[in-house]
Protein backbone atom coordinates (compact mmCIF):
# COMPACT_ATOMS: atom_id res chain seq x y z
CA UNK A 1 0.00 0.00 0.00
CA UNK A 2 1.52 3.23 -0.75
CA UNK A 3 2.30 5.72 1.39
CA UNK A 4 -0.47 8.20 2.31
CA UNK A 5 0.44 11.81 1.54
CA UNK A 6 -1.44 15.45 2.12
CA UNK A 7 -1.74 17.84 0.32
CA UNK A 8 -0.09 21.59 1.28
CA UNK A 9 -3.15 23.48 2.04
CA UNK A 10 -1.30 26.68 2.12
CA UNK A 11 -2.85 29.44 -0.15
CA UNK A 12 -0.72 30.15 -3.10
CA UNK A 13 -0.83 34.19 -4.54
CA UNK A 14 0.22 34.50 -7.65
CA UNK A 15 0.24 37.71 -9.15
CA UNK A 16 1.82 37.17 -12.90
CA UNK A 17 -1.51 38.46 -14.69
CA UNK A 18 -1.13 41.46 -12.44
CA UNK A 19 0.47 44.56 -13.30
CA UNK A 20 1.93 47.90 -11.82
CA UNK A 21 2.17 45.60 -8.34
CA UNK A 22 2.89 47.92 -5.37
CA UNK A 23 2.39 47.56 -1.34
CA UNK A 24 0.49 50.87 -1.69
CA UNK A 25 2.35 52.34 1.75
CA UNK A 26 1.81 55.99 1.56
CA UNK A 27 4.85 58.39 1.50
CA UNK A 28 5.71 60.05 4.47
CA UNK A 29 8.09 62.60 5.60
CA UNK A 30 8.64 60.09 8.57
CA UNK A 31 11.64 57.45 8.47
CA UNK A 32 10.49 53.87 7.01
CA UNK A 33 10.82 50.82 9.23
CA UNK A 34 10.04 47.77 7.22
CA UNK A 35 9.97 45.03 9.64
CA UNK A 36 10.32 41.00 8.24
CA UNK A 37 7.98 38.81 10.17
CA UNK A 38 5.36 38.75 12.82
CA UNK A 39 6.68 36.05 15.08
CA UNK A 40 8.50 37.06 18.70
CA UNK A 41 10.33 39.51 17.49
CA UNK A 42 8.80 41.54 15.11
CA UNK A 43 5.91 41.71 17.29
CA UNK A 44 8.22 42.87 20.64
CA UNK A 45 10.02 45.60 18.25
CA UNK A 46 6.54 46.88 17.42
CA UNK A 47 5.83 47.24 21.00
CA UNK A 48 8.60 49.11 22.45
CA UNK A 49 9.05 51.37 18.91
CA UNK A 50 8.46 54.83 19.24
CA UNK A 51 5.16 54.55 16.32
CA UNK A 52 5.36 58.60 16.20
CA UNK A 53 8.70 59.14 15.17
CA UNK A 54 8.79 56.50 12.22
CA UNK A 55 6.39 55.19 9.45
CA UNK A 56 6.31 51.13 10.17
CA UNK A 57 5.81 48.46 7.80
CA UNK A 58 5.22 44.62 9.01
CA UNK A 59 5.32 42.50 6.05
CA UNK A 60 4.29 38.49 6.46
CA UNK A 61 3.39 35.61 4.09
CA UNK A 62 1.04 34.79 6.38
CA UNK A 63 -1.41 36.60 8.37
CA UNK A 64 -1.33 35.71 12.03
CA UNK A 65 1.18 35.24 14.54
CA UNK A 66 2.42 31.28 15.04
CA UNK A 67 2.82 30.56 19.06
CA UNK A 68 5.43 27.82 18.16
CA UNK A 69 5.93 26.68 21.35
CA UNK A 70 2.49 25.15 21.60
CA UNK A 71 2.84 23.75 17.88
CA UNK A 72 3.16 20.03 19.09
CA UNK A 73 -0.62 20.07 20.85
CA UNK A 74 -2.36 21.29 18.02
CA UNK A 75 -0.38 17.83 16.14
CA UNK A 76 -1.81 15.18 18.76
CA UNK A 77 -5.11 17.03 18.86
CA UNK A 78 -4.75 18.63 22.56
CA UNK A 79 -4.88 22.65 21.22
CA UNK A 80 -7.38 23.59 18.46
CA UNK A 81 -4.38 26.08 16.15
CA UNK A 82 -6.82 29.40 15.94
CA UNK A 83 -6.17 29.38 19.96
CA UNK A 84 -2.19 29.36 19.37
CA UNK A 85 -2.77 32.18 16.64
CA UNK A 86 -3.04 35.51 16.42
CA UNK A 87 -4.17 37.48 13.62
CA UNK A 88 -1.11 40.26 12.63
CA UNK A 89 -3.86 42.52 11.46
CA UNK A 90 -5.93 42.47 14.83
CA UNK A 91 -2.44 43.16 16.61
CA UNK A 92 -1.75 46.29 14.29
CA UNK A 93 -5.08 47.94 14.43
CA UNK A 94 -3.92 48.95 17.82
CA UNK A 95 -0.77 50.26 17.34
CA UNK A 96 -1.97 53.36 15.41
CA UNK A 97 -2.32 54.77 11.65
CA UNK A 98 1.90 54.74 10.54
CA UNK A 99 2.23 51.11 11.58
CA UNK A 100 1.08 49.31 8.14
CA UNK A 101 0.79 45.02 7.56
CA UNK A 102 1.29 43.48 4.14
CA UNK A 103 0.44 39.86 3.47
CA UNK A 104 3.29 39.23 0.79
CA UNK A 105 6.50 37.38 1.11
CA UNK A 106 9.86 39.04 1.06
CA UNK A 107 12.08 37.39 -2.01
CA UNK A 108 15.32 39.98 -2.23
CA UNK A 109 16.59 42.83 -0.14
CA UNK A 110 19.26 45.36 -1.95
CA UNK A 111 20.86 47.24 1.21
CA UNK A 112 22.32 49.67 -1.45
CA UNK A 113 19.37 50.95 -2.94
CA UNK A 114 17.41 50.67 0.68
CA UNK A 115 15.10 48.69 -0.94
CA UNK A 116 13.00 45.01 -0.13
CA UNK A 117 11.60 43.01 -3.06
CA UNK A 118 8.31 40.76 -2.20
CA UNK A 119 6.23 38.77 -4.28
CA UNK A 120 3.72 41.62 -4.31
CA UNK A 121 5.81 44.66 -5.46
CA UNK A 122 8.88 47.27 -4.06
CA UNK A 123 9.37 48.76 -1.22
CA UNK A 124 12.31 51.49 0.07
CA UNK A 125 13.18 51.74 3.46
CA UNK A 126 15.67 53.39 5.94
CA UNK A 127 16.07 50.74 8.34
CA UNK A 128 15.48 47.26 7.99
CA UNK A 129 14.63 44.73 10.56
CA UNK A 130 14.53 41.14 9.56
CA UNK A 131 12.80 38.71 12.28
CA UNK A 132 12.12 35.98 10.12
CA UNK A 133 12.83 32.95 11.92
CA UNK A 134 13.35 29.77 11.10
CA UNK A 135 13.22 27.07 8.82
CA UNK A 136 13.58 23.05 9.10
CA UNK A 137 17.09 21.85 8.69
CA UNK A 138 16.93 18.69 6.93
CA UNK A 139 21.26 18.91 6.18
CA UNK A 140 21.02 18.33 3.02
CA UNK A 141 18.85 15.33 2.90
CA UNK A 142 16.20 15.85 -0.09
CA UNK A 143 14.39 12.23 1.21
CA UNK A 144 13.74 13.16 4.47
CA UNK A 145 12.21 16.33 3.45
CA UNK A 146 10.71 14.39 0.70
CA UNK A 147 8.74 12.02 2.49
CA UNK A 148 9.23 12.92 6.19
CA UNK A 149 7.45 15.08 8.09
CA UNK A 150 8.09 18.65 9.95
CA UNK A 151 6.60 20.66 12.72
CA UNK A 152 7.36 24.18 11.85
CA UNK A 153 3.98 26.33 10.84
CA UNK A 154 -0.10 25.51 11.47
CA UNK A 155 -0.29 23.61 8.60
CA UNK A 156 2.20 20.98 9.39
CA UNK A 157 0.50 20.21 12.53
CA UNK A 158 -2.53 20.01 11.18
CA UNK A 159 -1.03 17.58 9.01
CA UNK A 160 0.15 15.46 11.57
CA UNK A 161 -2.65 14.84 13.48
CA UNK A 162 -4.45 13.53 10.68
CA UNK A 163 -2.27 11.51 9.39
CA UNK A 164 -1.86 9.94 12.70
CA UNK A 165 -5.44 9.47 13.12
CA UNK A 166 -5.86 8.64 9.42
CA UNK A 167 -2.87 5.77 10.03
CA UNK A 168 -4.92 4.21 12.85
CA UNK A 169 -8.09 3.50 11.15
CA UNK A 170 -6.29 2.04 8.25
CA UNK A 171 -4.21 -0.35 10.25
CA UNK A 172 -8.07 -1.52 11.54
CA UNK A 173 -9.16 -2.33 7.96
CA UNK A 174 -6.04 -4.21 7.37
CA UNK A 175 -4.65 -8.12 7.30
CA UNK A 176 -1.39 -7.55 6.00
CA UNK A 177 0.70 -7.49 9.21
CA UNK A 178 3.88 -5.60 7.60
CA UNK A 179 1.78 -3.03 6.43
CA UNK A 180 -0.25 -2.36 10.02
CA UNK A 181 3.37 -2.28 11.59
CA UNK A 182 4.42 0.80 8.86
CA UNK A 183 1.08 2.82 9.74
CA UNK A 184 1.50 2.05 13.43
CA UNK A 185 5.20 2.52 13.73
CA UNK A 186 5.94 6.28 14.90
CA UNK A 187 9.33 7.73 14.51
CA UNK A 188 10.36 11.21 15.38
CA UNK A 189 14.14 12.40 15.30
CA UNK A 190 15.68 14.82 17.00
CA UNK A 191 15.62 14.82 20.85
CA UNK A 192 15.49 18.47 21.55
CA UNK A 193 12.26 20.29 23.58
CA UNK A 194 10.53 19.85 20.46
CA UNK A 195 11.21 15.98 19.88
CA UNK A 196 10.90 14.84 23.38
CA UNK A 197 7.09 16.90 23.97
CA UNK A 198 6.02 15.02 20.82
CA UNK A 199 7.02 11.90 21.95
CA UNK A 200 5.67 12.45 25.11
CA UNK A 201 2.13 13.93 23.83
CA UNK A 202 1.99 10.82 21.44
CA UNK A 203 2.39 8.20 24.32
CA UNK A 204 -0.10 9.78 26.48
CA UNK A 205 -2.66 9.81 23.55
CA UNK A 206 -1.77 6.05 23.10
CA UNK A 207 -2.04 4.98 26.80
CA UNK A 208 -4.92 6.71 27.52
CA UNK A 209 -6.72 7.62 24.61
CA UNK A 210 -6.32 5.31 21.74
CA UNK A 211 -5.86 2.24 24.15
CA UNK A 212 -10.05 2.86 24.99
CA UNK A 213 -11.37 4.67 21.35
CA UNK A 214 -9.33 2.02 18.98
CA UNK A 215 -11.21 -1.28 21.21
CA UNK A 216 -10.86 -3.45 18.26
CA UNK A 217 -7.48 -2.64 17.80
CA UNK A 218 -4.61 -4.07 19.08
CA UNK A 219 -2.81 -1.21 20.17
CA UNK A 220 0.21 -2.90 21.72
CA UNK A 221 1.11 -2.66 18.19
CA UNK A 222 1.22 0.85 18.13
CA UNK A 223 5.26 1.86 18.76
CA UNK A 224 6.80 5.41 19.26
CA UNK A 225 10.36 5.94 18.36
CA UNK A 226 12.59 9.05 19.07
CA UNK A 227 16.18 9.13 17.96
CA UNK A 228 18.84 11.30 19.01
CA UNK A 229 21.97 11.53 17.28
CA UNK A 230 23.72 12.40 20.49
CA UNK A 231 24.62 10.65 23.57
CA UNK A 232 21.34 12.30 25.87
CA UNK A 233 18.18 14.12 25.29
CA UNK A 234 17.84 17.97 25.64
CA UNK A 235 21.65 18.42 24.93
CA UNK A 236 21.43 21.63 25.76
CA UNK A 237 19.90 21.51 29.03
CA UNK A 238 21.63 19.75 32.46
CA UNK A 239 22.28 16.02 32.73
CA UNK A 240 19.46 15.90 35.89
CA UNK A 241 16.89 17.46 33.29
CA UNK A 242 18.44 15.00 30.46
CA UNK A 243 17.99 11.74 32.80
CA UNK A 244 14.62 12.38 34.21
CA UNK A 245 13.66 13.18 30.56
CA UNK A 246 14.74 9.88 29.79
CA UNK A 247 12.77 8.18 32.92
CA UNK A 248 9.82 10.02 32.11
CA UNK A 249 9.49 9.02 28.80
CA UNK A 250 10.94 5.34 28.97
CA UNK A 251 7.65 4.87 31.63
CA UNK A 252 5.38 6.43 29.36
CA UNK A 253 6.46 3.74 26.71
CA UNK A 254 8.17 5.67 24.35
CA UNK A 255 11.63 3.35 22.69
CA UNK A 256 14.57 5.60 23.47
CA UNK A 257 17.61 5.63 20.69
CA UNK A 258 20.48 7.30 21.20
CA UNK A 259 23.60 8.02 19.51
CA UNK A 260 21.49 6.96 16.19
CA UNK A 261 21.80 9.00 13.03
CA UNK A 262 18.78 8.50 10.45
CA UNK A 263 20.31 8.39 6.86
CA UNK A 264 18.06 7.89 4.92
CA UNK A 265 13.86 7.50 4.43
CA UNK A 266 12.05 6.31 1.25
CA UNK A 267 8.57 6.98 2.79
CA UNK A 268 8.58 3.14 4.39
CA UNK A 269 11.60 2.34 5.93
CA UNK A 270 13.92 4.55 8.18
CA UNK A 271 17.20 3.80 7.65
CA UNK A 272 19.50 4.30 10.51
CA UNK A 273 22.58 2.24 9.14
CA UNK A 274 24.78 -0.82 9.31
CA UNK A 275 21.59 -2.02 7.13
CA UNK A 276 19.06 -1.09 10.22
CA UNK A 277 15.78 -0.21 9.38
CA UNK A 278 12.70 1.01 11.37
CA UNK A 279 9.54 0.10 8.99
CA UNK A 280 7.14 2.93 9.18
CA UNK A 281 5.06 5.33 7.07
CA UNK A 282 5.12 8.15 9.54
CA UNK A 283 8.74 9.80 10.56
CA UNK A 284 8.62 13.63 11.71
CA UNK A 285 11.28 15.16 11.74
CA UNK A 286 12.20 17.89 15.06
CA UNK A 287 16.28 17.06 14.66
CA UNK A 288 17.13 20.77 13.56
CA UNK A 289 16.12 24.12 11.97
CA UNK A 290 18.84 26.55 10.25
CA UNK A 291 18.27 30.65 9.88
CA UNK A 292 16.39 32.35 7.04
CA UNK A 293 17.91 34.66 4.60
CA UNK A 294 16.59 36.31 1.75
CA UNK A 295 18.41 36.91 -1.79
CA UNK A 296 20.77 39.58 -1.25
CA UNK A 297 22.44 38.78 1.90
CA UNK A 298 26.43 39.12 1.13
CA UNK A 299 27.81 35.23 1.43
CA UNK A 300 30.76 36.65 3.71
CA UNK A 301 27.73 37.54 5.92
CA UNK A 302 26.32 33.68 6.57
CA UNK A 303 27.18 32.15 9.80
CA UNK A 304 26.90 28.69 10.80
CA UNK A 305 23.72 27.53 11.03
CA UNK A 306 22.71 29.56 7.94
CA UNK A 307 22.35 32.91 10.05
CA UNK A 308 23.60 36.45 9.35
CA UNK A 309 26.63 37.89 11.46
CA UNK A 310 25.53 40.44 13.26
CA UNK A 311 27.62 43.12 15.60
CA UNK A 312 26.75 43.60 19.61
CA UNK A 313 23.97 46.18 18.43
CA UNK A 314 22.08 43.34 16.28
CA UNK A 315 23.32 45.15 12.59
CA UNK A 316 24.37 43.26 9.84
CA UNK A 317 28.53 43.58 9.76
CA UNK A 318 28.89 45.63 7.31
CA UNK A 319 25.41 47.34 6.53
CA UNK A 320 24.02 50.07 9.59
CA UNK A 321 20.92 49.95 8.45
CA UNK A 322 19.93 46.50 8.38
CA UNK A 323 19.41 44.81 11.94
CA UNK A 324 18.53 40.64 12.26
CA UNK A 325 16.95 39.36 15.38
CA UNK A 326 15.99 36.08 16.84
CA UNK A 327 17.01 33.12 14.94
CA UNK A 328 18.55 34.38 11.92
CA UNK A 329 20.79 36.51 13.94
CA UNK A 330 24.65 35.00 14.61
CA UNK A 331 26.27 37.67 17.67
CA UNK A 332 29.36 35.75 17.81
CA UNK A 333 31.65 36.38 20.61
CA UNK A 334 33.72 34.57 22.92
CA UNK A 335 30.98 33.71 25.22
CA UNK A 336 28.69 32.45 22.57
CA UNK A 337 30.89 31.13 19.66
CA UNK A 338 28.11 30.24 17.75
CA UNK A 339 25.81 32.64 18.35
CA UNK A 340 22.92 32.85 20.81
CA UNK A 341 20.28 29.74 21.22
CA UNK A 342 17.77 30.11 18.79
CA UNK A 343 15.14 30.33 21.03
CA UNK A 344 11.97 32.89 21.35
CA UNK A 345 13.60 34.82 24.88
CA UNK A 346 16.22 35.35 22.56
CA UNK A 347 13.71 37.09 19.67
CA UNK A 348 11.82 38.85 22.26
CA UNK A 349 14.71 40.81 23.98
CA UNK A 350 16.36 41.53 20.79
CA UNK A 351 13.27 43.05 19.30
CA UNK A 352 13.08 45.43 22.26
CA UNK A 353 16.77 46.59 22.19
CA UNK A 354 16.29 47.20 18.60
CA UNK A 355 13.53 49.32 18.67
CA UNK A 356 14.90 51.10 22.23
CA UNK A 357 17.73 51.72 19.88
CA UNK A 358 16.30 53.42 17.03
CA UNK A 359 14.26 55.41 19.75
CA UNK A 360 17.85 56.59 20.99
CA UNK A 361 19.24 57.32 17.77
CA UNK A 362 16.29 59.31 16.63
CA UNK A 363 16.86 61.43 19.81
CA UNK A 364 20.62 61.85 18.92
CA UNK A 365 21.82 59.31 21.48
CA UNK A 366 23.93 56.77 21.34
CA UNK A 367 22.89 52.55 20.97
CA UNK A 368 23.37 50.31 23.52
CA UNK A 369 24.83 46.67 22.92
CA UNK A 370 22.49 43.81 23.01
CA UNK A 371 23.25 41.38 26.38
CA UNK A 372 21.14 38.33 26.32
CA UNK A 373 19.23 37.66 29.41
CA UNK A 374 19.10 33.90 29.96
CA UNK A 375 16.13 32.73 31.54
CA UNK A 376 16.39 28.85 31.52
CA UNK A 377 14.76 26.80 29.63
CA UNK A 378 11.71 24.47 29.82
CA UNK A 379 10.35 21.16 27.72
CA UNK A 380 7.27 19.11 29.34
CA UNK A 381 7.07 15.56 29.05
CA UNK A 382 3.32 15.15 30.02
CA UNK A 383 0.35 15.26 32.73
CA UNK A 384 3.02 16.40 35.61
CA UNK A 385 6.36 15.66 33.92
CA UNK A 386 8.49 18.60 32.91
CA UNK A 387 12.08 19.82 33.45
CA UNK A 388 13.46 23.56 33.76
CA UNK A 389 16.40 24.93 33.99
CA UNK A 390 17.21 28.17 35.90
CA UNK A 391 20.35 29.98 36.52
CA UNK A 392 20.37 29.32 39.89
CA UNK A 393 17.40 26.29 40.13
CA UNK A 394 16.59 22.88 38.36
CA UNK A 395 13.32 21.61 38.49
CA UNK A 396 11.83 18.37 37.50
CA UNK A 397 7.95 16.76 37.87
CA UNK A 398 4.80 18.54 38.94
CA UNK A 399 6.55 21.51 39.66
CA UNK A 400 8.50 22.29 36.48
CA UNK A 401 5.21 21.22 34.92
CA UNK A 402 3.11 24.30 36.29
CA UNK A 403 6.18 26.82 35.54
CA UNK A 404 5.85 25.57 32.12
CA UNK A 405 1.92 26.50 32.09
CA UNK A 406 1.96 29.61 33.70
CA UNK A 407 4.98 30.13 31.50
CA UNK A 408 3.58 29.25 28.39
CA UNK A 409 0.15 30.46 29.09
CA UNK A 410 1.56 34.23 29.90
CA UNK A 411 3.50 34.64 26.52
CA UNK A 412 0.23 33.82 24.39
CA UNK A 413 -0.96 36.97 22.27
CA UNK A 414 -4.40 37.45 23.31
CA UNK A 415 -6.48 37.31 26.13
CA UNK A 416 -9.04 34.78 24.75
CA UNK A 417 -6.02 32.50 23.33
CA UNK A 418 -5.16 32.60 27.31
CA UNK A 419 -8.29 31.67 28.46
CA UNK A 420 -9.11 28.99 25.31
CA UNK A 421 -5.81 27.25 25.89
CA UNK A 422 -5.93 27.28 29.75
CA UNK A 423 -9.38 25.73 29.21
CA UNK A 424 -8.75 23.14 27.25
CA UNK A 425 -5.79 22.03 29.20
CA UNK A 426 -7.93 22.04 32.34
CA UNK A 427 -10.74 19.43 30.59
CA UNK A 428 -7.78 17.07 28.98
CA UNK A 429 -6.19 17.28 32.83
CA UNK A 430 -9.71 16.38 34.56
CA UNK A 431 -10.94 13.53 31.62
CA UNK A 432 -7.87 12.53 30.40
CA UNK A 433 -9.48 13.55 26.50
CA UNK A 434 -10.04 16.00 24.09
CA UNK A 435 -12.50 16.57 21.30
CA UNK A 436 -10.32 17.55 18.29
CA UNK A 437 -9.07 14.50 17.29
CA UNK A 438 -10.62 15.53 13.92
CA UNK A 439 -9.09 14.28 10.11
CA UNK A 440 -9.63 17.09 8.30
CA UNK A 441 -6.85 17.51 5.97
CA UNK A 442 -7.27 16.39 2.15
CA UNK A 443 -5.20 13.50 1.21
CA UNK A 444 -4.19 11.29 -1.84
CA UNK A 445 -3.10 8.19 -2.05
Amino acid sequence: MPRLSFQPLEVIMKFDNFVNMSLNIPQTEKERIVVVGGGFGGLNFLKKINRKKFQIVLIDKNNYHNFQPLLYQVSMGGLEPDSIAYPLRKYVKGLGKEVFFRLCELQEIKPKEKKVITSRGELEYEHLVMAAGSQTNFFGNEAIKNYGLELKSVPNALDIRSIVLQNLEMALMTDDKEERKKLLNFVIVGGGPTGVELAGALSELKKFVFRKEYHDLDISEMNIYLLEGMDRLLGSMSEKASQKTYQYLEKLGTRIFLNTMVEDYDGEKVHTGDDNFIASFNLIWTAGVKGWVPKGIPDNLIAKGNRIKVNKYCQAEGIDNLFVIGDAAAMISKESTNGHPMLAQVAIQMGKQVAQNLNRIKKGKEPEAFHYNDKGVMATIGRKKAVADFKTLKLQGFLAWIVWLFVHLMFLVGYQNKLVVMLNWFIGYVNYDSPLRLIIRPFKK
